[in-house]
């Protein structure tokens, strides 16, 4: 069964920083497009940051550019989110996100998601 599992969540302190990681299963994700997705409490979900398969360029919310940096590891199949200079608007439940063709098939996969306080 496809799995996307997220870690690295916690409490951080504003100004602090934390890494995210994604580990995909049953499926490789150099072919796939990753993404961190954060909803936050009373907000809608937002897309924070995106890597594509084919280019490997980055993409970024303006809320978190500068700050965040997502990279993959194809070795390791999985995905990851350094958050630096952390805010208390960076608050939220963040998850992966995985999109991908296998043929006519259009694959969309979901974590369940890891909670980022950031509260002094």
């Amino acid at each position: 069964q496809v799995q996307l599992v997220e870690s690295g969540g916690g409490l951080a302190q504003p100004g602090g920083s934390l890494r995210l990681a994604c580990l995909a299963s049953r499926f490789s994700i150099d072919t796939y497009t990753m993404s961190w997705y954060r909803q936050g409490p009373g907000k809608e979900r937002e897309l924070v940051a995106t890597i594509t398969s084919v280019t490997g360029s980055p993409d970024y919310a303006d809320s978190v550019k500068g700050r965040f940096t997502i990279s993959g590891d194809n070795a390791k199949n999985a995905v990851y989110l350094q958050m630096n200079s952390l805010k208390p608007e960076d608050t939220a439940v963040y998850c992966c996100h995985a999109q991908g063709r296998s043929g006519d098939i259009v694959n969309d996969y979901w974590g369940q998601g890891t909670q980022v306080t950031v509260s002094s």
